[in-house]
């Protein structure tokens, strides 16, 4: 990434950094996240266009609170600090600090009170509402800096010094909540560090297609697994243009995916695409071994290990494979490194777990630089079409977790057929582009109904319908009544077995999105 411009975000530990990263890529200028354990030497030889210093849970004064490596100050580029990280600032460069008497957190109004550079374009003479987040404040700005912005309860709400191109906000712009934050970080990014915008994702493929031709080589083969899912969809797709014939794509159906769901992904990458494609019917198997289990845990764990054993039985059916392609995305990288240091590692990602360490190949992840939303751009970059695009989530157990209780073949009948009229009639009322995910899921229950005139005792479908940006949290939608009276009415007369429908009104948290 060394011929395009770069902004360095030093994390120190805030639950909004990874979205200051992703305001700054929008902007279509390249950013990388690094821990605070980072040195300045390191970000030095990164050759960074800028630095911005994340916000974050500590207090400055405290003992054990991540510090300031005063050498990014002097790397000749403009640095931004964000709440935590105009603190240290304050803290390092001369200023002093207060404990606020409790956490700020929530809307405010910023009143600028003097042009800055950071500000050019935001109307002065109006409050900007601003999102705030802090326990500390900067009670005295270090010599050589304007204060520059307040609020009703922070004196000292922005403060710039323009000589060494070293700014500090106490809110945090990255939020959508406050109205001008993109124009604020737009303007350090092109203002004041004068970044070109030379991030795409044309220039990305280009890169990838380079990058991994060197590096597996003339002969080299590279085995990738296949789930249908988006990101391994990319990962085959880039690989095929860059070393051809010499991807190996394995997909395993096990028997619990959608309604013609193997059969339409794989035709499709193979007609359109020319993908070296093998599908492995293992469903019969993969059903035999979930006979009679009904403990969600159980059940993920014989799928996962199940898969692994397919998947290396077929990978060593192909001779010279020295490496193995994996949809690893940049969030996996970024919370499998602890701000404060490989002690604190949040959780360690391989998303085909076991692979690596079981199979002794190398791993070739070309999209741990990007962030989902970016994935999809260099989808439609690639020509692939909506449905692969803008296909909702699916769980690598697929429909084993939307069957409560026990999965037998009837079980899986009737849930596909319940499934496919959710995603149709989400597709057809223009709903599956408005929601994050919505699907069928069959409960272990039977109740009373009446159909015709006869007395039935038949299976319950709930549907789950969410909104979300990244998962973590989750709201269930609002429906158009009419659109939920369709699904249910077309699946209580069209799937046999079913004759009661029920809507899930529960948010993330305290639910989850997925059932087990």
């Amino acid at each position: 990434m060394e011929s395009i411009s770069k902004v360095i975000i030093i994390d120190y530990g805030s639950q909004f950094t990874q979205l200051i990263a992703r305001r700054v890529r929008e902007a279509g200028v390249y950013s990388e996240i690094h821990p605070c354990i980072v040195t300045a030497q390191e970000v030095k030889a990164m050759r960074p266009s800028a630095v911005i210093l994340s916000g974050g849970p500590a207090s400055v004064g405290d003992a054990d609170a991540p510090a300031l490596d005063m050498g990014f100050l002097q790397l000749g580029v403009p640095v931004l600090g964000i709440c935590y990280g105009m603190q240290l600032l304050a803290h390092n460069m001369g200023g002093a600090l207060a404990s606020s008497e409790t956490r700020e957190y929530g809307p405010a109004d910023l009143q600028i009170l003097k042009s800055c550079p950071l500000f050019e374009g935001i109307a002065q003479e109006d409050a900007s509402r601003v999102w705030m987040s802090h326990g500390d404040k900067v009670k005295a700005a270090p010599a050589g800096f304007d204060v520059v912005g307040r609020t009703e309860t922070l004196d000292i709400a922005a403060m710039a010094d323009e000589s060494r191109n070293i700014y500090a906000l106490q809110f945090h712009p990255e939020v959508h909540h406050s109205v001008d934050g993109t124009q604020m970080i737009n303007n350090f990014l092109f203002k004041i560090a004068k970044i070109k915008p030379d991030w795409t994702m044309s220039g990305f493929i280009e890169s990838v297609i380079r990058d991994v031709r060197e590096a597996v080589g003339p002969e080299g083969n590279v085995v990738c697994g296949l789930s249908g899912g988006i990101d391994s969809t990319v990962v085959a797709v880039l690989l095929n243009k860059a070393i051809g014939h010499r991807l190996h794509c394995i997909f395993v159906d096990n028997g619990l995916m959608r309604a013609q769901e193997v059969e339409e992904v794989s035709s499709y990458l193979r007609e359109h695409f020319d993908l070296n494609l093998t599908v492995v019917d293992a469903s019969e198997r993969f059903l035999s071994k979930l006979a009679g289990v009904d403990d969600p845990e159980k059940k993920r764990k014989i799928i996962g290990y199940e898969f692994i054993e397919i998947f290396d039985e077929e990978a060593h059916r192909i001779e010279n494979v020295a490496y193995l392609a994996q949809g690893t995305l940049y969030p996996d990288v970024i919370e499998s490194i602890s701000h404060k240091g490989p002690s604190a590692v949040i959780k360690s990602h391989h998303n085909v777990g076991g692979l690596p360490e079981k199979m002794k190949l190398k791993l070739i992840e070309p999209l741990r630089e990007l962030f989902k939303d970016e994935v999809r751009k260099v989808a439609m970059e690639l020509g692939m079409p909506d449905s692969i695009v803008w296909r909702h989530p699916f769980p690598g157990p697929g429909l084993a977790i939307r069957i409560i209780g026990e999965i037998t073949a009837e079980r899986l009948e009737i849930l596909r057929k319940a499934d496919k009229i959710v995603q149709n009639e989400l597709t057809a009322s223009g709903w599956y582009r408005k929601v994050w995910q919505g699907f069928a899921v069959l409960l272990p229950l039977k109740t009373v109904g009446v159909m015709g005139d006869g007395r039935t005792y038949e299976h319950v479908i709930a549907l789950r319908i969410v909104d979300s940006v990244d998962a973590m949290t989750a709201d269930w939608v609002r429906m158009p009544s009419e659109i939920l009276e369709r699904i249910s009415s077309r699946i209580i007369n069209e799937v046999k077995g079913v004759n009661r429908v029920v809507y899930d009104i529960s948010s993330k948290p305290p639910s989850t999105i997925e059932w087990e």
